[in-house]
């Protein structure tokens, strides 16, 4: 084994992850509910396991592009950078649920991993993360 759950690959720690976040955030079982930095947390992590299952999962980075490039239409010239910055302003002092904050943290992932720089260092370990999960 060489990893902490062997999960075997992508697609079932996409599917973990899905379950975690559909489930946990609410709560209401024997465990708390999830709470905004773990929700933030693991919805990047996601994000990074359902680019990397591609299959059913690519509906979600299609749609995230497909977000982006219309923000790009809107705004011309604004840069991946631009837009990771200004969503990671908006996550950190907006007042969001955990709901707001899990599917956020899912566009955030793909538009950091984009814009290169320190952004992309933090996309790359949660890629990292992921791939070492699985």
């Amino acid at each position: 084994m060489n990893s902490v759950f062997n999960f075997g690959n992508p697609v079932s720690l996409a599917v973990v992850l899905t379950v975690l976040l559909i489930f946990g955030i609410p709560g209401g079982g024997r465990l708390k509910a999830l709470g905004w930095w773990p929700t933030l947390l693991f919805s990047m992590l996601a994000g990074s396991a359902y680019k990397a299952a591609g299959g059913p999962f690519a509906i979600v980075p299609d749609f995230v592009g497909s977000v982006i490039a219309t923000a790009n239409g809107v705004v011309p010239g604004v840069t991946m950078p631009a837009l990771a910055f200004s969503l990671a302003i908006f996550i950190l002092f907006k007042k969001l649920t955990t709901k707001q904050v899990g599917i956020l943290g899912i566009f955030f992932w793909y538009l950091a991993a984009g814009a290169g720089g320190s952004w992309s260092y933090v996309a790359d370990s949660f890629s990292n993360l992921a791939a070492n999960l699985s």
